[in-house]
């Protein structure tokens, strides 16, 4: 028979076997995943470390995103450029510029939801600043310019934003001074 201090220490094992047990299947289920192509389809997917396809090809018509670790942007069936968590859910719009993503500047990118511009980190796809701004050009010197109304106006094939009412704001979304640093 076990006296009760070794039923105590086989509790304690079995405790740290099951905890470390989810923990090791939790870090695997957080390993990153690898963009896969098929040149002659077109078709993208992901596998994890071990081969095995996650993301079924032809799940998203194109994606931006190699390695994916915390989110990856795609482009969905609808032909909208978005930003996908690890359960596939659709994360929000990101901000198109250049025909592509938006370029993350000092760690932010710009994203889009219900046609407001915010930003997110371009560590973990979390939004950092909440999407209210009609137009918003990326950070710089740790401070964007943004405006809560504005114009687009055509300049040939490319466009620009007009509006009386440009302020700045830093990396939380609170106007700052243009001169601060």
């Amino acid at each position: 028979m076990f006296s009760t201090m070794n039923r105590h220490v086989i509790l304690l094992l079995l405790v740290a076997f099951i905890c470390s047990t989810a923990i090791a299947q939790k870090a695997k289920d957080r390993a990153p995943l690898i963009l896969v192509s098929d040149s002659l389809t077109g078709k993208y997917g992901y596998k994890n470390e071990a081969g095995k396809i996650i993301v079924p090809m032809g799940r998203y018509s194109y994606s931006y995103t190699d390695t994916f670790r915390n989110y990856a942007i795609v482009i969905d069936s609808g032909n909208n450029l978005i930003a996908v968590d690890r359960q596939f859910r659709s994360l929000y719009k990101v901000f198109v510029f250049d025909n592509g993503p938006d370029y993350p500047a000092e760690g932010l990118f710009r994203i889009k939801v219900a046609g407001k511009i915010g930003y997110a980190d371009s560590a973990s796809g979390r939004i950092v600043v909440k999407p209210q701004y009609a137009c918003a050009y990326p950070f710089e010197n740790g401070k964007a310019m943004v405006a809560l109304n504005c114009k687009t106006r055509a300049i040939g094939e490319h466009s620009t934003w007009d509006s009386d009412e440009w302020f700045y704001i830093n990396k939380a979304g609170q106007r700052v001074n243009p001169s601060a640093k």
